[in-house]
């Protein structure tokens, strides 16, 4: 398992990196409150299950062959820009709280 996942992201470095990078700023100006409304928490809880599901199903192996390969590579670069975002926020947040930003 651990040398499939070696073989799939090492060559996959430049992607993961650049996802990472990309989702930094999003995240940074992004997440200053909460999805409005219904329909924003819903699509929220639907994007949430449909990322577990795809990884439920690239963690099982349901996905043979090349179709699979594609699903473990979108899932690769879809957290690691997910993992930009957050650091984002994070970092926000944490210059908000500084006082930093005269904007909040």
């Amino acid at each position: 398992m651990i040398e499939a996942l070696r073989a799939v992201l090492l060559p996959l470095w430049p992607a993961l990196a650049a996802a990472a990078i990309l989702g930094l700023p999003f995240g940074l100006v992004g997440w200053r409150e909460r999805p409005a409304g219904f329909w924003g928490r819903l699509g929220l809880i639907l994007a949430v299950l449909g990322l577990a599901g795809a990884a439920a199903l690239a963690a099982t192996g349901r996905v043979p062959g090349r179709p699979g390969l594609w699903l473990e590579i979108a899932l690769a670069v879809t957290f690691a820009y997910l993992a930009g975002c957050v650091l984002g926020a994070l970092a926000g947040s944490f210059r908000r709280r500084r006082g930093a930003d005269p904007a909040a």
